[in-house]
């Protein structure tokens, strides 16, 4: 199968393979597309939780970015974990120079085991800065709550801190709603234009590990091959259902999801 496209991704690693720049590359490949990458840390880490997290110097980081895009231009660019307000503006300046116009972001703050992976001051700069130059940002419900400074507690809520983050420069903002607590997952797509409730039946599963990373890395596979934004957004949350919906079982902690749900293998192997 040839490729459809190329996608740029900006992450973290994470040695379980169920989350950060291992999902991106899996959820891109199993989506037909070809994966890219600039790592910004690499963590140590299973379905328990964080051990350790190992930080890519900046320079480093822009320096993939930059000479890898220079060979190969991403059709779009997927960014997730930036740790420091030294990698943020790294990668704003990086992003200057390379000008791909589909970029979708997704706000990486707390690993699903709780440990926190960005600092205060680098969480500003993303709020201030770096959502203006994105053409997605996909929070979950706490990081909307911090990123919009307002809890979320209803589909309400939800409309209401993607406009706080509408008015802070975002085009788009894509709130996933699994964190509350309902037998469907509402994300919520709100832009000046429109409010679209995407609604998938909430599965009951532990494994979850690496849904956000997931999504963001699923509408920037579609995004890149020309689909609309929206339509990117409703074809990445089914593919996401489908992944959770496998329930792989996993380690002893939050297991990952499946992301070969979307593959058929039509080739017998001997």
């Amino acid at each position: 199968m040839k490729s459809k496209s190329k996608v740029l991704i900006i992450a973290g690693s994470d040695s379980s393979g169920g989350a950060g720049i291992q999902a991106d590359i899996k959820t891109v490949t199993a989506l037909g597309s070809y994966a890219m990458t600039a790592i910004t840390a690499v963590t140590t880490q299973n379905t328990t939780g964080v051990k350790s997290i190992v930080p890519i110097n900046p320079k480093e980081i822009s320096s993939q970015i930059e000479f890898t895009a220079k060979d190969i231009k991403p059709d779009a660019i997927k960014i997730g974990m930036l740790h420091s307000t030294d990698v943020i503006k790294a990668v704003i300046r990086s992003l200057d120079i390379i000008k791909i116009k589909k970029i979708i972001l997704d706000p990486v703050m707390v690993a699903k085991s709780g440990t926190k992976l960005i600092n205060d001051k680098a969480i500003l700069l993303l709020k201030n800065r770096l959502i203006k130059k994105v053409s997605l940002i996909t929070p979950n419900i706490p990081e909307a709550e911090i990123l919009a400074n307002t809890k979320i507690k209803t589909i309400e809520d939800m409309i209401f801190a993607a406009s706080i983050l509408i008015n802070l420069g975002a085009k788009n903002v894509l709130i996933k709603g699994g964190h509350l607590n309902s037998k469907f997952v509402k994300d919520i797509l709100v832009n000046k234009n429109e409010i679209k409730i995407i609604k998938n039946k909430k599965i009951t599963t532990k494994n979850t590990h690496g849904t956000g990373c997931t999504l963001s890395s699923a509408i920037a596979t579609f995004f890149s091959c020309g689909k609309t934004l929206k339509k990117s957004c409703e074809l990445a949350t089914k593919y996401v259902h489908t992944s959770i919906g496998s329930n792989l079982k996993y380690g002893k902690g939050h297991g990952p999801i499946n992301h070969l749900s979307s593959i058929m293998i039509d080739k017998k192997f001997k």
